[in-house]
């Protein structure tokens, strides 16, 4: 996941290079294990039921008057409402410091930003989970997607040349691993699926908010990692935790940020829904080969510990596929019914 930045000063690549650096490419084959293809799941003929299988709560909910009428949709729409509220975790409002430099050492130009409650998956979003994307034709369903991205949806395929995940066969996961990350996905595939059940990837501010839970108080504490100050690698999979691929995303619960929120740190990279822009210490930008966004919280192969921390930021290409970095989704606190009463 190594960054191809070029900057317009040349006296700066050789900084640029080694600043910043996030851990070199896994190999080509991250999950050599037996493969079993994940069965196909039937879904209910009845639009509200099917969309409740497929997890699109928070489609439902923005409709729920549409709903009121249909058959049994009254005890549906209150299931998702629970489902919701089981999935998701309140981050409060609080603020965040966020280097605005390649090099980000200290003293290096920050900005401060001020975060408004919202709510973030408890977990990250698994291979089962996204599996039901894929089944609903959600790489054929145009209005998720990008209008600049649409000629490329053709390269967004398995190692069977199917539409999915670029780890799957036959546009199917490894039921070995349904409840393990989904990965080789894009900046693209993980927007798509976000819009696609209703919900959106959480920006760079709002994902180190969670983790660093630097909420609004006397106190004015900010937490390196999730579980507190110190690296201890039995709450995190990183490189040093030695499993050298993806565990299930309910695995290290000593790892879960206050509100339970699971491996924000380690695992796999996660996707921001912002943009990497950074510039050099003379405030030149620093220029991407390609479109880039920020990834944040380090993977299974991160090797640095200072790369797995809750203020540790990079960028990856948008249109990478990486065998380490998945995503996870949030919503807005205004969107939550369930918690506003309405």
């Amino acid at each position: 996941m190594a960054l191809k930045l070029f900057s317009k000063k040349k006296a700066d690549a050789g900084r640029a290079k080694d600043a910043r650096r996030s851990p070199s490419p896994p190999l080509r084959d991250p999950f050599p294990m037996e493969f079993v293809a994940a069965e196909v799941e039937s879904f209910d003929d009845d639009t509200l039921r099917r969309m409740f299988q497929q997890g699109r709560h928070a489609v439902m909910l923005r409709e729920e008057a549409k709903w009121r009428t249909h058959p049994g949709g009254e005890k549906i729409m209150r299931d998702a409402k629970n489902a919701l509220e089981e999935r998701m975790a309140l981050v409060p409002a609080g603020s965040v410091t966020i280097a605005t430099t390649l090099a980000a050492h200290p003293g290096s130009p920050e900005v401060e930003i001020e975060v408004e409650p919202f709510l973030l998956d408890v977990h990250a979003v698994t291979n089962a989970r996204f599996q039901k994307f894929v089944d609903a034709g959600g790489y054929d369903a145009l209005e998720f997607w990008p209008e600049e991205i649409w000629p490329h949806l053709i390269e967004l395929k398995d190692q069977t040349g199917q539409p999915a995940p670029r780890f799957w066969r036959n546009a199917r996961h490894n039921a070995l691993l349904a409840d393990h990350p989904v990965v080789g996905v894009s900046w693209f595939e993980a927007q798509a699926y976000a819009l696609w059940i209703g919900q959106r990837l959480p920006t760079e501010a709002e994902w180190q908010m969670a983790g660093s839970w630097h909420i609004k108080s006397s106190t004015d504490i900010m937490r390196r990692f999730p579980w507190g100050d110190a690296m201890d690698n039995t709450c995190c999979n990183i490189w040093s935790s030695r499993h050298r691929t993806t565990v299930p995303v309910d695995a290290y619960p000593n790892g879960a940020a206050p509100n339970q929120v699971l491996q924000l740190v380690g695992n796999v990279w996660e996707w921001t829904d912002t943009e990497f822009t950074v510039t050099d210490d003379g405030g030149s930008p620093i220029l991407g080969e390609m479109p880039m966004h920020v990834v944040r919280g380090g993977a299974f192969d991160t090797y640095f510990e200072n790369q797995a921390t809750t203020a540790f930021g990079t960028g990856q290409l948008a249109l990478a596929r990486s065998s380490n970095t998945g995503f996870r989704c949030a919503m807005d606190l205004r969107d939550a019914t369930w918690m506003n009463g309405e």
